[in-house]
């Protein structure tokens, strides 16, 4: 996929128009690009339109029209975007009770490395986890992970193919896995050259 330039954005004016419209075709777009993994984990498949949608939503908050701002927001969500080789997501662990969550996210650490996607009977791939920066704590990992899952050839060709989708996570304290239903897996076929 192709990066984000200054160009495919609007302008603030024009997206503070269009705002409600553009959420409501990104949040129909972003319901066949999310996994559950087990119940308290999702990962949330990134491409062209969510960063974006990110992007237009940073630049709203922050009253952003500087053109170098608007590079440097370019330049922090430009990476999240898959290469055509690639899926990127990013990962949340949720619980809705914060005691609850900060005993798991103790017992939790390195969960990120132990997330995994797999195209029909190749390899699992293992996420690279938070590669724009480090994210876990001492005593207790993110709730948040930004992950990319490198695809051989052969694994985005079966994909193209239509071959089934697992992801997955295999840490002690969390251990879960499913398959991907139809219109996500196609999603993330599209998103492959």
């Amino acid at each position: 996929m192709k990066a984000l330039s200054r160009d495919d954005l609007y302008s603030l004016e024009q997206y503070a128009e269009m705002r409600a419209d553009f959420r409501t075709k990104v949040m129909a777009h972003k319901k066949n690009r999310q996994v559950p993994i087990g119940p308290n984990a999702t990962l949330y498949f990134e491409d062209r339109l969510t960063i974006q949608y990110q992007v237009q939503e940073m630049l709203r908050i922050e009253r952003i029209f500087e053109p170098r701002e608007i590079e440097d927001e370019l330049a922090a969500y430009n990476p999240l975007i898959p290469d055509g080789r690639n899926w990127k997501a990013t990962f949340m662990i949720e619980f809705d009770d914060v005691e609850e969550r900060r005993v798991a996210l103790g017992r939790m650490m390195d969960i990120e490395d132990r997330t995994w996607m797999q195209v029909a009977d190749f390899d699992r791939v293992f996420a690279f986890a938070d590669e724009d920066m480090e994210r876990d704590k001492e005593e207790k990992t993110s709730a948040v992970h930004f992950m990319r899952f490198e695809l051989t050839p052969e694994m985005a060709a079966a994909v193209k193919d239509g071959a089934a989708i697992m992801a997955g996570i295999d840490h002690e304290a969390y251990s879960h896995e499913t398959q991907l239903p139809g219109p996500v897996r196609d999603a993330l076929a599209a998103d492959l050259d």
